[in-house]
This record gives structure tokens, C-alpha cells and sequence, in this order.
């Protein structure tokens, strides 16, 4: 007795694709969790310390002496440049931004603070673009300070 339906069903259906499957797939969680997502060379880095207003309402810890805060003000009153203001001084460039701060800088460490104890606070306004605030930030590095950070727009 011969079966015929065997022969009038066969159709090539190709290779088997699970083994592939299954090695792409174990490939892929390799390198997922190999891989790192965010490094820090992309972002500005802001290291802002404690303050008494923050958030979180964590007390300071024992013997804590804050940094000296230095505010940096930055407004853009045109889309091409950008007005930096330090205390009473103001610059509309990095150069004399960088002059201004190198100037604050030998001033606070001739009346006794360290370098190392200030803390730069870069605040933006709201329609500065951000390539304004990297040479803000730059300038702040090129005059030696250590602690660069940014606070939210004002």
C-alpha cells in the first residue's frame, strides 16, 4: 500500500534558524551588559556641594566648612554672544571672563582661601545657548579653578 499524501505535501521549508536565533540573542545580552550607556565626556561634569538649601535635608556632616561660592551669571541678550557677570564685573567674552576670574582668583588667595575651597557656580539664564556655557566653564578651568558647577537657569 503506497501513501500518496506524503508526497503531494512536501514543500522545502529551508534551513533551521533557532541555533542562529539563539546565538544572536545571547551575543546581544553580551554585549548589553558589557557595554556603557552614558560616559561622562559627553555631559559637563557639575560637582556642586552641600548647601543649606538643597534638597534632600541632609544635615552637614561634623566639623563641615562650606566653600566659598562664587556666582557666575550668564544671559545671552542676543542669539551670537553672551554676557558673563562675577560680582561687579561683567564680560561679554571668554578671554575677558577668563582675565576676571584669574583676577578674583589672586585676590581670594591673598586674603587666605585656598583655591581648592572655592566652588564656581555657573548660572545660566534661560535663553543661553549651551555653547556659551561651555567657554563660560572653560574659561572658569583656564583660571585655575578646581570646582566647577551649574545651578538652574534663573
Amino acid at each position: 500500500m503506497k501513501i500518496r499524501g506524503a508526497r503531494k505535501v512536501h514543500y522545502d521549508s529551508g534551513p533551521n534558524m533557532t541555533p542562529l536565533v539563539d546565538v544572536v540573542m545571547v551575543i546581544l545580552i553580551f554585549l548589553m551588559l558589557a557595554g556603557s550607556f552614558a560616559g561622562a565626556e559627553h555631559y559637563l561634569v557639575s560637582n556642586v556641594p552641600y548647601t543649606p538649601k538643597g534638597a534632600g535635608g541632609e544635615p552637614p556632616p561634623p566639623g563641615f566648612v562650606p566653600d566659598t561660592p562664587v556666582e557666575i551669571r550668564v544671559d545671552s541678550p542676543t542669539a551670537d554672544r553672551f554676557v558673563a557677570r562675577v560680582e561687579s564685573a561683567t564680560a561679554d567674552d571668554a578671554m575677558r571672563l577668563k582675565a576676571v576670574l584669574e583676577k578674583l582668583r589672586n585676590q581670594l588667595e591673598s586674603a587666605g582661601t585656598k583655591r581648592d575651597k572655592v566652588q564656581i557656580v555657573i548660572s545660566p539664564g534661560r535663553n543661553v545657548k549651551y555653547k556659551f556655557l561651555v567657554e563660560v566653564y572653560q574659561a572658569a578651568l583656564q583660571a585655575q579653578f578646581e570646582k566647577v558647577g551649574f545651578s538652574p537657569a534663573h
